[in-house]
């Protein structure tokens, strides 16, 4: 349901066709707005903020901004009343809170993070015996403090964004005005404590370190405050977004299996270097591609990405290009490994991801910002499936 107040203002035009009216909503209010089907009201605004803004379409006349008018009050007024509406069973509160949290969380953040610590602690395993219930519980600590710190880094990123986000994600839940300010950070908050704290009671360094660090660069990436913010600058961006997924994620995790687990001697195998160097490319792909779907945002409120700055198709192509050279050295460390079931698992597995990755690129509308935000979803697919390969690299 969507409850707003609108007031209309009509000045003189600096342009040649008259005056205009500006739009302005007084009051918006979201009890529930799911990604794929947010209100006309919402939508509404932002085709008029991305007009006012970026371009956008000629609206200049006093006719177009009539029917503009009319088309947003005719929506309002249809809303029914607050008094109107049933009130809610004790399920459909549950359902609400789950659905937003679950939007809150990031969840496609979610599932490469458990999946890359899944994936880089069977690098550690050297025997059928090593499957123990000590490994298991290694595993599931670790998994569970990243999770905790991986909440708590994406809920801070859109506590510090949410005027951006209202442009360009306003299904968040603190976009969409279903959390409040001071419930974003209490969830924030919480989750990170629950992370150090775990991290602590564990007794792993490896793992403690992995968190404190990503605690940092994650702050500094988000946080708006004097020289921090760094997501403002995109080499410092990326580079915070490399840190993290491309060494962080790794080497840590692989060694709090390694000596905390196991407790055996730190060492850099040949599969732990192969997904060091491959996430790499992986990371910076997603690093420069997450902006690509954000650009109308981002030029609003003066976030100079890579692509506010080079163009959305510009930077997608870079990104392609990135990530099938990463694709065809991963077939050459296949050709040249003495495992022949490991040899033709990494050949056939990489050449058919970068071949789905070429045809569904071909395919992409820059036009429809659907399309694009469909083909980043669709580049964290391809980060699940590596995670699924790097532990049958040998």
């Amino acid at each position: 349901m969507l409850i707003c107040g609108v007031s209309f203002l009509t000045g003189p035009s600096n342009t040649d066709n008259g005056s205009h009216a500006i739009v302005r909503v007084l009051k918006c209010k979201a009890w529930k707005r799911p990604e794929k089907h947010y209100s006309t009201s919402m939508k509404l605004q932002r085709q008029y903020i991305t007009q006012e803004h970026v371009g956008g379409s000629d609206l200049s006349t006093i006719a177009a901004d009539k029917k503009l008018k009319e088309r947003f009050l005719v929506h309002a007024s249809s809303e029914h009343p607050l008094e109107s509406q049933p009130s809610k069973s004790p399920w459909d509160s549950v359902h609400d809170a789950v659905d937003a949290f679950y939007r809150f969380s990031r969840p496609h953040t979610i599932i490469g993070t458990a999946l890359s610590i899944i994936s880089v602690s069977l690098l550690a395993v050297e025997k059928f015996s090593d499957f123990s219930p000590l490994f298991f519980t290694g595993v599931l600590e670790a998994i569970i403090a990243a999770l905790f710190m991986n909440i708590y880094i994406v809920g801070l990123n859109q506590l510090s964004d949410i005027e951006i986000d209202k442009v360009n994600k306003p299904y968040l839940p603190l976009a969409s005005g279903e959390y409040s300010m001071q419930t974003g950070v209490i969830v924030v908050s919480s989750f990170a404590i629950l992370s150090f704290w775990l991290g602590w009671i564990v007794g792993s360094w490896p793992l403690f370190w992995a968190l404190f660090i990503s605690f940092v660069l994650g702050t500094a990436y988000s946080i708006n405050l004097p020289l921090l913010r760094w997501k403002r600058f995109a080499v410092v961006a990326a580079m915070c977004i490399f840190a993290v997924r491309a060494v962080i994620v790794q080497i840590a995790f692989y060694l709090h299996i390694q000596t905390y687990v196991f407790t055996r001697p730190a060492v850099l195998s040949r599969p732990l270097i192969f997904a060091t160097a491959f996430m790499s490319f992986f990371s910076v792909v997603i690093a420069l591609f997450k902006d690509i779907p954000d650009i109308v945002g981002d030029k609003i409120f003066g976030i100079q990405s890579f692509t506010v700055r080079m163009g959305q198709e510009r930077v997608f192509w870079i990104c392609i290009a990135l990530l099938e050279m990463a694709y065809l050295v991963a077939i050459v460390v296949g050709a040249a490994s003495s495992n022949t079931w490991s040899k033709y698992i990494t050949v056939l597995g990489h050449a058919a991801l970068a071949l789905s990755l070429w045809t569904r690129a071909k395919s992409v509308d820059f036009s429809r910002k659907a399309e694009i935000t469909s083909f980043y979803m669709f580049i964290w697919k391809l980060f699940y499936a590596e995670y699924l390969l790097i532990p049958l690299v040998r």
